[in-house]
């Protein structure tokens, strides 16, 4: 949620060479529609299904994948997640994640709630998040967070 995984997992497929899938966007094209459309029409359990669907294929050998920031939460996601994949939580304070996301549209679990709300939801998942393999400090440019990650990745 606003850590930068989208670009900071780009990053590091393009300078490996790498395939890169974004779960949020493979979500998105199984279903025909936007997450936001998705969340508005079907709710949450049928984004998580598609998720939970998608996973696998994201988890190819070699590749790079930015989850969804909720990906983790899931006891059966996360278990494959790593047995599958080095992870790395790219680690940023609430403040800057609330600065990153609260005026973007197109986030269906943060409309119309208050910062203290998604706070909350932050550090439910910030305690899976934890658990993570490896951490890297997500407050720097992209450029550094990726460079960080790709040695551990490559290491």
């Amino acid at each position: 949620m606003g850590s930068g995984k989208t670009l900071v997992g780009a990053l590091v497929a393009e300078r490996s060479s790498s395939s890169f899938f974004d779960v949020d966007h493979l979500v998105e094209h199984e279903a025909g529609m936007s997450i936001a459309d998705l969340f508005a029409t079907a709710g949450e359990p049928a984004f998580r299904a598609l998720e939970k669907k998608v996973l696998p294929t994201a988890l190819k050998p070699g590749s790079v994948v930015a989850l969804g920031g909720g990906a983790v939460m899931d006891d059966d996601n996360w278990a494959l997640i790593t047995n599958r994949a080095t992870t790395v939580y790219i680690e940023v304070s609430f403040d800057m994640v609330w600065s990153r996301i609260r005026q973007l549209p197109g986030r269906p679990l943060i409309a119309g709630r208050t910062a203290q709300d998604v706070e909350a939801v932050f550090e439910r998942r910030r305690q899976r998040y934890e658990q993570a393999q490896h951490r890297v400090n997500g407050e720097r440019p992209p450029g550094e967070v990726a460079a960080d990650v790709l040695k551990l990745w490559s290491g």
